[in-house]
Parts: C-alpha cells; structure tokens; sequence
C-alpha cells in the first residue's frame, strides 16, 4: 500500500495524518489520536532519559550538550549558551535502505 504522501520539501502535520489514515484504513480522527499518542510517548521517553528503538526503522534517544560560550552573530557580543538535553533520531538500516533504493 502507497501513501499519499506527495514529493515535496515537508509534510504538514495534517497530511501526515491524512495519510496514516489512508495507509493504515483508519479514521482521520483514529489516526491524528494515533499519532498524537506516538509522538507524547516518544516525548515522555526521552524526558525519561530513554531510548525508544523501532527495530529497522531507527532509534530515539538524547545527548547532553556542554554549556559553552558563544557570540550573537548580529551584534558580536558574547553570550553563555547553557547546557542541554538534545533529542536525536538515528535510522535504523532498512529505513536507509529504502530511502536509497533507486
């Protein structure tokens, strides 16, 4: 089954849902609930410190990022930029391979 998904720079929120909904054959509104539902846990996991692993899709996790001094591009002045927990996604081998195939 194909989504409907069209080729373009990104993907609003309600299309992503419109074509969960298509894909999957649930209501938009099943499908926007199971999204949002995805997106909170993957978000309470990470504040969690934990890692969310989707085997050949790609894992969610954070990295700490030092405090570390930088400069306003703008006016030159120096700024302190604080210290923070940065989430990341890393893809997992057959999402890679699918987005390489030709």
């Amino acid at each position: 089954m194909h989504h409907t998904i069209h080729r373009r720079c990104s993907v609003t929120k309600a299309e992503l849902i419109s074509a969960v909904a298509e894909e999957s054959g649930l209501k938009k509104v099943d499908a926007e609930k199971a999204l949002s539902a995805f997106i909170s846990t993957v978000t309470e996991a990470l504040k969690q410190g934990d890692k969310l692993s989707l085997v050949g899709f790609g894992t969610f996790c954070t990295s700490k990022r030092a405090a570390r001094k930088g400069q306003n591009p703008q006016t030159g002045k120096k700024i302190n930029i604080p210290a923070a927990t940065i989430p990341k996604f890393r893809p997992g081998k057959t999402l890679k391979d699918a987005v390489n195939a030709k």
